[in-house]
């Protein structure tokens, strides 16, 4: 019987284990569930994305968390995906989620260059809500978009990228770039909404939005109701106040209720109503209430974009159209500067 060598015996055990060393080490991960630290998931990137930062990332984003009363700190591109993709359907066209970038990237330069903090908690710069621009981040995305998260996110990334460093300006300076869901088939001049009056946020016809499913919406409420919220009084009369005025808009300026005047923004606003765009009618104790649109009015309607989209429009067809005489400009001065100030 031939007799092993010891010491060759020693080298095989040793070879062996800086084999099963590794494969034992990695094991604990191999269902890629490692995380960064407890509690915290890494965010792992859509594939066939671009991992080179582009201009955005190097410009930090203070976002008041309204739910969770924090603050988070996040590079203004990834700011812009988490805008958009709160904002805007993902499955709209490439051009309307360009288009939605570069408004997002407007509005955000605009506060940063100019150190608006208004309407934002110390220490942030902008919150999470209507009231600035709606964000999400990506935990909220992936709980969102569950099994679509990577082709969604994948195209938002693009269309943000696409328009890397760019706004849109107005005699040098960056617009205020409104916007808002669904159009009436008009928007509107923004001294017909608000008090302020911007040669670039005038009314032009959107034809599009005719198509959207937020384009047509009713709301109930008791006469009662309908009385406390205005401050009126109706009784038993089946007319309800009489409409004195329009905007450009084709929306609802003034209403008369007995010598009482209210705007259609006071209404809109009291009510609780889709849009200033509203007609209504008594039935029994009920005020059936009728709008046409979706949102203010100001601005770029969404889904006109994504309509212009799908007819070939470029992006910057599409903001060229709802606001008028700006320039796409590309922001590199700005964006150092807002860097500078850290």
């Amino acid at each position: 019987m031939k007799k092993f060598n010891p010491l060759i015996v020693a080298a095989a055990f040793l070879f062996a284990l800086t084999l099963i060393i590794p494969a034992i080490l990695v094991l604990p991960f191999s269902d890629h569930k490692a995380s960064g630290k407890l509690g915290e998931n890494l965010t792992k990137a859509p594939a066939n994305v671009s991992t080179t930062p582009s201009k955005d990332a190097a410009v930090e984003v203070a976002v008041f968390r309204s739910a969770q009363k924090s603050i988070e700190k996040v590079d203004m591109e990834n700011y812009l995906v988490g805008v958009v993709a709160a904002e805007m359907p993902a499955d709209f066209n490439e051009e309307a989620l360009k288009a939605q970038a570069l408004t997002a990237r407007t509005y955000i330069v605009n506060r940063l260059i100019n150190k608006d903090t208004m309407g934002a908690p110390e220490g942030s710069q902008v919150t999470d809500t209507q009231i600035h621009q709606v964000y999400m981040n990506d935990a909220e995305q992936r709980a969102k978009w569950g099994t679509d998260y990577d082709w969604k996110k994948k195209k938002i990334i693009e269309a943000v990228r696409s328009t890397s460093g760019q706004i849109l300006t107005y005699e040098g300076k960056p617009i205020n770039a409104l916007f808002f869901s669904t159009s009436n088939g008009f928007t509107e001049n923004s001294e017909d909404y608000w008090s302020g009056s911007f040669p670039y946020l005038k009314s032009v016809a959107s034809p599009w939005d005719k198509n959207s499913p937020k384009f047509n919406n009713q709301k109930v409420l008791t006469v009662k109701e309908f009385e406390s919220r205005l401050g009126v009084k109706i009784g038993s009369s089946n007319k309800i106040g009489e409409i004195t005025e329009r905007t450009a808009g084709k929306r609802v300026a003034k209403v008369n209720f007995s010598g009482k005047v209210l705007t259609g923004r006071d209404i809109r606003e009291k009510l609780d109503l889709k849009s200033s765009d509203f007609s209504w009618q008594r039935k029994g104790d009920n005020i059936v209430i009728t709008t046409k649109g979706f949102g203010h009015g100001v601005g770029m309607s969404q889904y006109g974009a994504n309509g212009m989209a799908e007819e070939g429009k470029s992006y910057q067809d599409i903001v060229k159209y709802y606001y008028k005489g700006v320039e796409v400009t590309v922001a590199d001065s700005m964006l150092a500067t807002i860097t500078a100030q850290k």
